[in-house]
């Protein structure tokens, strides 16, 4: 049976982890495995998968907090209260954390090299061990309190990088239908936000090869792949009248090494939708 970690080692993983994030986002190098030995030291007899696991689940608890995460550590949802308790009050006092994320969500996108660009697209991530973690309810009770910023929510609204991975996807769907040798429609597909405003409920019009619509939403984070992202009721309703048209392609790892993945058809269907916000009327 496996040993519950101690308040002693929790802060000690916590203490490696921050130390690795904060490098991460500021671009420094770094190696996870000196870090892991290092870390050992300090550690009653903990193997290096078990040590692994708990990066992992820190990954997961820095989400639930609206904090990006380090893009090896593959979120694992199934994690002690006592992790939880150590990063949210690490989050209220760590300021170089704070400022750094501040500066990575913000930092303005530049146009990345697009290399064999077909080559970037990965399939979408698994389904991960959340389900059998409890409700979102349950995380939500467990999770106070609460830093005062979401950061995964500010890098959403950072208008360069997005205007950045649209125009990734851009070049990605001329060059699929280019492939294809489907010169004239890799022509005509359009940024439709650009051209038309972003109210259409999608970002870009493209095509299939046999020339139907392709209705594509575009959403970009420079963080992992399990980074959630923010969809708009406008961009649910459109998704679900045109489903058989409709793609969400996920960009992200964007200013690092710039990847997607491809979810078709109605987003209630395509991925796990949580309420954020409400409407609150008077009267």
């Amino acid at each position: 049976m496996a040993r519950d970690w101690s308040e002693f080692e929790v802060e000690a993983v916590v203490s490696d982890y921050f130390a690795m994030l904060l490098k991460e986002l500021r671009g420094e190098q770094y190696s996870k495995t000196a870090h892991r030995r290092a870390l050992a030291k300090l550690l009653d007899d903990r193997s290096d998968g078990s040590v692994e696991f708990k990066h992992a689940n820190i990954s997961a608890v820095l989400i639930e907090f609206g904090y990006p995460y380090i893009a090896g550590y593959k979120p694992r949802w199934s994690y002690q209260q006592l992790l939880a308790d150590a990063v949210g009050a690490r989050l209220q006092v760590d300021r170089r954390l704070d400022r750094a994320a501040r500066k990575a969500v913000d930092a303005k996108a530049e146009p990345v090299a697009e290399g064999d660009i077909l080559s970037r697209r990965e399939p979408p991530p698994e389904v991960t061990d959340r389900e059998a973690s409890g409700s979102d309810q349950a995380l939500e009770n467990r999770l106070h309190p609460r830093p005062s910023v979401n950061y995964l929510e500010r890098e959403a609204r950072n208008r360069s990088l997005g205007l950045m991975g649209e125009q990734f996807v851009l070049a990605f769907e001329r060059a699929r239908l280019l492939q294809a040798g489907r010169e004239r429609l890799a022509r005509q597909v359009e940024h439709v936000s650009v051209t038309q405003g972003d109210g259409l409920g999608f970002d870009i019009r493209s095509f299939e090869c046999e020339g139907a619509e392709r209705l594509i939403e575009v959403k970009t984070t420079g963080f992992g792949r399990q980074t959630p992202f923010f969809v708009s009721r406008n961009e649910l309703r459109v998704s679900q009248v045109q489903d058989a048209a409709y793609h969400l392609y996920r960009v992200f790892t964007y200013r690092a090494d710039p990847r997607l993945f491809v979810l078709d058809g109605a987003l209630n269907r395509a991925c796990k939708l949580s309420p954020t916000q409400y409407l609150a009327r008077i009267g």
